[in-house]
């Protein structure tokens, strides 16, 4: 299947082709149909299967055939629960609509919100919203959705776990009743799906299944290294194996930190990204990546949910997600397009069930890297705690506990020759 054969308009066509775009994703070709008839939807789908322009295309062309005078109000709102997701949104919508004469527009809060305003009062027909800022401008008369022709709420789920749903819900009491709605999640928990049973009416469904394959273009390996053995990994082949741009994944939002600072003691430039940090803060981490002003971007999977960096050619994952798919996902910032790129995942006892769950997955056994001064044998699969804790086992009691093994950080290594030079 090609764009050509989901009935879309020519300006979109060739907006489409400027962006390299020829075939749709699975769940492209299965949503569009049903959008550009005006039936409402509701989509199983995580980010990185092309969700965004399954809905951006169509609003743009039932937007565009049925386009009147121009007038203030606006006629479709994206609600998504980050800063990052609403520009990367807007985005999409300015890349999929530059040839239609349809004002976008988005907002969050974070920041002043006189410009907001400004473009606002001009008029909007596309709104990218978070729920704070919208209900923000609502309460001060600046914005109203009596209006309003298309709902789209995205990241359902993850509105759920950021503990926006009731914003939502006021939102949604704001709609219009006669009007499509459009309603994506990754999971379905049972608070979300009476979410969207409420508030659809008669929708198509379409669930896309969660990746399970890697793209053959990125070189994955795995290294095997001590717990607190990691830091020290990092800083060496960030040094002397890799001279680009770099993204790291942790799991808390502490290692996060704490990894961003350890780099930066070593002169290497590196910005945490996470949901402790400000929209502010994090926007600018993320400029600072892509323009290449920051090597290392440390981000948690919440954080990194939606990023999308052109030409990353190195993805490291400090510790494995307890997801396996995330693992795809992850590693899927790479590699895009065709292009090549480069995964290396560190793995310590910890992480050794999280790898066999991984494996299983996308089918392929990941080559073990031994040519570095931190490589260890003596891995032994470990259970963990409520707190993600390893346990060890405790002779006087027969129960395991926590271990108090500390993170001791960087070591000097004793073989300094550990990397050959590519």
């Amino acid at each position: 299947m090609l764009f050509t054969d989901l009935k879309i308009i020519k300006p979109i066509l060739d907006a489409l082709q400027q962006e390299g775009y020829e075939k749709p994703t699975p769940i492209q070709g299965k949503a569009i149909p049903s959008i550009l008839e005006k039936k409402d939807l509701l989509g199983t789908a995580q980010t990185g299967t092309g969700k965004t322009a399954a809905f951006a295309i169509p609003i743009l062309q039932n937007l565009a055939e049925r386009q009147g005078p121009k007038s203030n109000h606006i006629k479709a709102l994206i609600l998504t629960p980050t800063r990052e997701l609403a520009i990367q949104i807007e985005e999409s919508f300015n890349a999929y609509g530059r040839n239609l004469p349809l004002r976008k527009l988005v907002i969050f809060g974070g920041v002043k919100q006189g410009s907001q305003e400004a473009a606002l009062k001009k008029g909007v027909d596309i709104l990218v919203a978070t729920p704070g800022r919208l209900l923000d401008f609502i309460a001060q008369g600046i914005i109203s959705l009596k209006n309003l022709e298309i709902f789209v709420l995205d990241e359902a789920d993850r509105m759920l776990d950021m503990g926006f749903v009731h914003d939502v819900k006021r939102i949604i009491k704001l709609l219009p009743p006669r009007r499509q709605t459009l309603f994506f999640s990754a999971t379905m928990p049972p608070e979300i799906q009476k979410l969207a049973n409420s508030i659809l009416n008669n929708p198509v469904q379409v669930e896309v299944t969660p990746v399970s394959s890697t793209a053959e273009t990125i070189k994955q390996s795995v290294y095997f290294v001590q717990k607190e053995d990691k830091l020290g990994l990092l800083t060496h082949i960030l040094k002397d194996h890799i001279s680009e741009s770099v993204l790291v994944f942790s799991r808390t939002k502490h290692g996060a930190d704490k990894i961003a600072r350890t780099l930066q003691k070593s002169n290497i430039s590196a910005e945490a990204i996470h949901g402790n940090k400000s929209q502010n803060a994090r926007q600018n981490a993320l400029n600072n990546f892509k323009s290449g002003k920051t090597r290392v971007l440390v981000a948690t999977d919440i954080a990194a949910r939606g990023i999308d960096i052109d030409e990353l050619k190195y993805v490291i994952n400090y510790e494995l997600s307890d997801v396996s798919e995330t693992y795809v996902h992850r590693i899927g910032r790479t590699g895009r397009a065709g292009a090549e790129g480069t995964s290396i995942s560190f793995v310590d006892s910890l992480d050794l069930l999280n790898l066999k769950n991984t494996e299983k997955l996308i089918g392929l056994k990941i080559p073990v890297v031994k040519d570095h001064p931190f490589h260890t044998d003596n891995l032994v699969a470990q259970k963990r705690d409520s707190n993600n804790k390893p346990m060890t086992g405790n002779a006087s009691s027969g129960r395991p506990k926590p271990t108090q093994k500390k993170d001791v950080g960087f070591k000097k290594p004793k073989n300094k020759s550990f990397f050959r030079k590519k």
